[in-house]
This record gives structure tokens, sequence and C-alpha cells, in this order.
């Protein structure tokens, strides 16, 4: 690899916990050099101590960059009204000069030093593409709900997605995750980036844009990181409340695709997996953690006609209603 790209990572965070000292341990041992780290830091957030040597980076008494063990950080504080799944990923491009700009999560971890090294390796192959996401495998602690729609989202093989896929994939051509995603960023910049306000799903609204513009994206399943989560039935319904509002906002990206069925394929393929299985309590939780993201989704297609105090209870961005309004959208 010629290292001909410049890159940066860019994190948003609140409130990290031990896990994001673990990720920085992660992109310091990439094989292929990062060129800074971007961290943009919602509230006063407490670091792990064994990550900068002190545990509050407040905006009164800090900002700019610090190179721990030769890694150049930068660290920027917004407070919580500010906060924007679209705009404050848009403010860290623009607080890097990096040909690539590499997104991620604060609980996302390296699951080895290939990563950034993969999704170069994808931009010299396909000069034409401009946004690559990368795989996600479960923690070793994930439940097998939880495992089996990591496989069924990730698979193994690697694939380039254009609009020609639409009728094969339906809506799953448009998917991409910002949990560890990378850009060209001057593609990204000059196509005009993630939509902003965003509630949820910046990623997929942009990668869709794109797709429909004629672009192709890349599913990169050799960059890889160790990220999953064990949502409650409530958490699962704020979530997909939250991304069918996202849906319902952009009729131009979504108003043709059905997400629906591809959530039936996904329910029955895990009912047969967990069936064969015998897992049959897992079967009950599967029927009740679907219930919890239909109703969720159900909702929130229809947000418009709901009043304003039951959003504020269906949603997980209680900020984004404040400072955008139902009435403003």
């Amino acid at each position: 690899m010629d290292r001909r790209y410049t890159v940066d990572v860019i994190i948003p965070t609140f409130r990290p916990g031990r896990e994001f000292a673990e990720l920085i341990r992660g992109l310091k041992s990439q094989e292929y050099p990062i060129r800074k780290i971007i961290i943009i830091n919602t509230e006063s957030g407490i670091f792990p101590d064994e990550l900068f040597g002190k545990s509050d980076f407040s905006t009164e008494n800090y900002q700019g960059a610090r190179e721990p063990d030769g890694v150049r950080i930068q660290i920027a504080h917004i407070h919580p009204e500010e906060f924007d799944h679209g705009g404050t990923r848009m403010m860290g491009a623009g607080m890097s000069e990096a040909d690539i700009v590499v997104y991620m999560t604060q609980d996302a971890i390296p699951a080895d030093g290939k990563l950034i090294g993969s999704f170069v390796s994808v931009f010299e192959k396909h000069e034409d593409i401009g946004i690559a996401y990368g795989r996600q495998l479960p923690r070793e602690d994930c439940d097998i709900l939880e495992r089996y729609t990591r496989a069924f989202n990730y698979p193994e093989e690697s694939r380039i997605k254009s609009g020609e896929d639409l009728e094969e994939l339906g809506i799953k051509t448009f998917f991409c995750s910002d949990v560890c995603a990378a850009y060209r960023r001057e593609y990204l910049l000059g196509t005009g980036g993630f939509t902003s306000p965003a509630i949820f799903n910046e990623d997929m609204i942009f990668a869709g844009q794109r797709i429909l513009a004629g672009d192709r994206i890349a599913y990169a399943a050799q960059a890889r990181v160790i990220h999953s989560h064990s949502y409650t039935g409530r958490q699962q319904f704020r979530r997909n409340f939250d991304l069918a509002v996202s849906q319902a906002q952009h009729p131009e990206v979504f108003g043709g695709i059905s997400s629906e069925d591809e959530g039936i394929r996904l329910v029955k393929e895990e009912a047969g997996y967990l069936l064969r299985r015998k897992c049959f309590f897992q079967v009950f939780r599967l029927v009740v953690q679907s219930g919890c993201k239909y109703f969720g989704f159900f909702m929130g297609k229809r947000y418009e006609n709901l009043p304003e105090w039951l959003i504020m209870k269906c949603t997980s961005n209680k900020n984004y209603w404040k400072n955008v309004g139902k009435g403003q959208i």
C-alpha cells in the first residue's frame, strides 16, 4: 500500500466509558497511519483516566490538540443542544484536512490493526467510490438475537452496491453505518454531506441520495470492528421510531422502498434459526422485540399526526425536537 492517502478519524462522544480507551488504543495500533483523531465531545465529558492522564476535559479548561504516545488527538466540545447526528459529523469533516475521514462511535473497537488500511484499499481500487462502511462483529457477551442480527446485516463477503441492486436488495442497497464508515472528504463535502438537522440515520440518507444520483458505495467486510448492543424493548421502540421519522422526512430517498419487507425477512430467518436450535424462550423474546420495533416504526412513520407530547415520549432524541420543533419540519 503506497500510503498516498491521509486519514483522520472522527468520533462524537457523550460520557464515554472504559471501552473508549480501548478504541483509542486500537486506533493507535493501526498498521496504516492515522493523521489525527478528532473527538467532538458533548458535555464536559469524563474521559477514562488511563487515556489522557486526567478525567475532565471541559470547555472551560481544555480545547485543542494533545499528543499522548505520539498520536495527535484534537478535542472540541459542544453543548448537548448543539449535537446533531448529521451536523456534528460535518463539523468533524470541517476540522479535518485529510483525504479520507473515518467516522466511528465511541463504543466500536477495531477488531485488528488492519481496519484503516482495509478502507484505504477500497478507495485505491475503486477511484469512483466515495463511501465505504465496515463490518460489525458481536461482542463476546452478545446475546443470540443480536449475534444473528449482526451476521444478517454484516455478511462475510464484501460488496459494491449501486442502483442496479435495488430490485435484489431493496432498502438494504442504501444500508450504511457511521458506527464505522469511511468517506473521501472532498466527496462528502462536495456532494452536500450529511443532512442537518438529522434525528437519526444520517449515514443511510446520504448513501441513498448518492446511489440514486448514480454513484456506488462499498461494503468492506475486511474492515472490522467489535460492536453490538442488547437493547430493551423500549429502546428498540425508540430507535425504530426515530428511524421511521428520518425516512418519512426523506421521501425522495425512501418513498418508493419498503423497510418493512426487510424487517419481516430478518424476523423469519431469526425465528427459523432459533427454532432449529430449540431456543424457545428466545423465540418469545424475538416476538416481543419485533413487536416493539414494528410499533415504533409504525408510529414514527406517522409522526406528523402525533401530538408533540407523544412524540417526546416516543423519541430517543429529545434535543432534536426541542431544537427543530415539530411545526418547523
